[in-house]
């Protein structure tokens, strides 16, 4: 079973902030399957910074709009 990614996102809020996109149409103009852009937006993926940059692209936000890393105590920063 693959461990789920403390990464959130808010794509799919993005999405429809932007005329309702589909997650065919994000898959499309970042270069990769619906597939990929579901198990982003649900969690089960991180993408890989290239991608992250290119989703936060396609909506005109920086990086920091679309991905959350949760703060924990003990972590260094």
């Amino acid at each position: 079973m693959v461990k789920p990614t403390r990464v959130t996102n808010t794509i799919r809020a993005l999405r429809f902030a932007h005329g309702e996109m589909t997650q065919a149409e994000l898959a499309d103009r970042v270069g990769v399957t619906r597939q990929t852009i579901i198990a982003i937006e649900q969690g089960r993926y991180s993408p890989s910074l290239e991608m992250a940059f290119r989703i936060a692209r396609v909506f005109g936000v920086g990086l920091d709009d679309v991905f959350q890393y949760p703060d924990t105590e003990g972590d260094p920063s």
